[in-house]
């Protein structure tokens, strides 16, 4: 596959996956009732999966800063999986379980909406540039790898980061179940 065609795919890929998550957050499909007792879980799983990833990313740093390009290989292979993993808990979350929203009356309310939007804009941004950074990557092509991740790693840090973040500061207000 050449380069403009990965390119399309990549495209393809980031566009399917931030139209899934404007659809299901609008709750346009039918919702199971009851909800399986599982999805009430996805949030903390989804935490714990930014929070590794998080984890991974900064030991894929030291790893390549040390020359070792296999161990940068495997875990950068292993974070894209759990990232993977997120995005599909994500979508199931947000499609079956209510939204829920941050009390307007609590000091830390503009915190937590700048927090969460810096969050959600810079992950739509950060899935094609993870996903040629790959290509790149996995190419072995280290001129057009290197130049792509020194935005892609700090964005994508700064959102698996600010993912756990988010979390922290909303669970209080979950609904008990």
């Amino acid at each position: 596959m050449n380069e403009k065609s990965t390119f399309r795919l990549v495209l393809g890929i980031s566009v399917f996956v931030l139209i899934a998550v404007i659809i299901l957050n609008r709750k346009v499909l039918p919702v199971p009732d009851p909800l399986p007792g599982f999805v009430y879980s996805l949030p903390t799983l989804n935490a714990f999966l930014n929070g590794s990833c998080t984890i991974l990313l900064i030991l894929s740093l030291m790893a390549i800063k040390k020359r070792n390009i296999e161990l940068h290989k495997k875990i950068n292979i292993l974070t894209f999986i759990l990232s993977s993993l997120f995005l599909v808990s994500y979508i199931a979350y947000h499609w079956m379980a209510q939204e829920t929203h941050f009390p307007e009356g609590n000091p830390m309310r503009g915190l937590y909406l700048s927090i969460l939007i810096s969050h959600i804009i810079l992950a739509a941004l950060v899935l094609p540039m993870v996903l040629m950074s790959f290509y790149y990557g996995l190419k072995m092509d280290i001129v057009k790898h290197r130049r792509l991740v020194r935005f892609t790693f700090p964005i994508w840090l700064y959102v698996t980061a600010s993912g756990v973040v988010v979390y922290l500061m909303i669970s209080p207000f979950y609904p008990v179940r």
